[in-house]
């Protein structure tokens, strides 16, 4: 399966331009055959805790509406980020949209990011979430998620891939690239990691490192295309390298759950 991934230089919480910015990608990616295309975390927004903005209520959620119209129109399966509305506070999401338009997954973040005060605004999410499209299973993820192997050890159980959309800091980049390399590799599995650029509200600074790590931990080869990566994954890979080297099967989960 080709895929895109998207390393969006978000504009900061301007919707109109940053979905103008996705549409143009997407034409990019039609021109390469993808079927799936990637972008980071909020992506309409950037990374903000201002709720009064970016959150929508879902059933009348116009970024819900206005993505699933491009994914129809354009024939391509949709993974973006977007707030929703919960209550006084509000959910950092990720949706899964078929190349038919319909929401087939939603992924609420499990970890909100205390550091940044995320979980002052924004609500924690308390189930997993894989999305089956064209024989593929993903697994969603967002961000400081990352940071909790034990979602991606779960998770790895059911999913051919694993998908993180992030706005991940330059600051902590090595973190981000060593993260995301270890859980490939603990998991056997496609790990997709998907970053913003430049520089958002709050000043911080991101780098380009979005990336594809495969069952044994290596950066897939890819075509880029400004700042969007081009990958073709393919499942049998997994398998293959799995049925040489397989160490996910020695894991002792009921042990691990044993307290000390």
């Amino acid at each position: 399966m080709k895929i895109a991934i998207v390393s969006l230089d978000q504009v900061w919480e301007d919707k109109d331009k940053n979905f103008h910015n996705c549409l143009e990608y997407i034409k990019l990616a039609l021109k390469e055959d993808v079927k799936l295309i990637i972008f980071p975390e909020m992506t309409l927004t950037g990374f903000s805790t201002n709720i009064s903005y970016s959150a929508e209520n879902k059933k009348e959620s116009i970024t819900l509406r206005r993505m699933s119209k491009l994914a129809k129109d354009n024939k391509i399966a949709i993974l973006f980020g977007a707030v929703i509305k919960s209550k006084s506070r509000a959910t950092n999401n990720s949706f899964f949209i078929s190349d038919k338009g319909k929401v087939i997954g939603q992924y609420t973040k499990i970890h909100p990011f205390t550091f940044a005060n995320e979980d002052k605004y924004f609500k924690a999410g308390k189930k997993l979430e894989i999305v089956t499209y064209k024989n593929y299973n993903f697994g969603l993820t967002i961000c400081y998620d990352l940071r909790f192997p034990e979602l991606y050890s779960s998770l790895s159980k059911k999913s051919d891939v694993i998908i993180n959309i992030a706005n991940w800091p330059k600051l902590r980049l090595n973190h981000w690239e060593t993260l995301l390399k270890a859980r490939a590799i603990e998991n056997q599995i496609y790990l997709v990691g998907v970053n913003r650029t430049g520089i958002d509200g709050n000043n911080l600074e991101y780098e380009e490192s979005s990336n594809i790590f495969d069952a044994n931990g290596d950066v897939l080869s890819f075509k880029g295309i400004k700042d969007m990566k081009v990958y073709d994954i393919n499942k049998d890979f997994t398998r293959i390298f799995k049925d040489k080297f397989n160490t996910t099967n020695d894991r002792k989960i009921k042990l691990y759950k044993n307290s000390i």
